[in-house]
């Protein structure tokens, strides 16, 4: 069964914190390749469980 955008989305995030904090490259302002990579598909992930929060409740 796939995960649940929730719960992608955490996953998302965890691994996004988890990089920030070890990689001494990256900071809120600037990061490195990996960084990036992980930052953005938190964001993407974020936006979509956001966006359909947002649609349940104007249902």
């Amino acid at each position: 069964m796939a995960d649940s955008l929730y719960d992608r989305y955490m996953a998302a995030t965890k691994a996004h914190r988890e990089h920030e904090r070890q990689c001494k490259s990256c900071s809120p302002e600037s990061r490195c390749e990996t960084g990036r990579r992980l930052y953005e598909s938190f964001e993407r992930l974020q936006d979509a469980h956001l966006t359909r929060l947002r649609n349940r409740k104007q249902s």
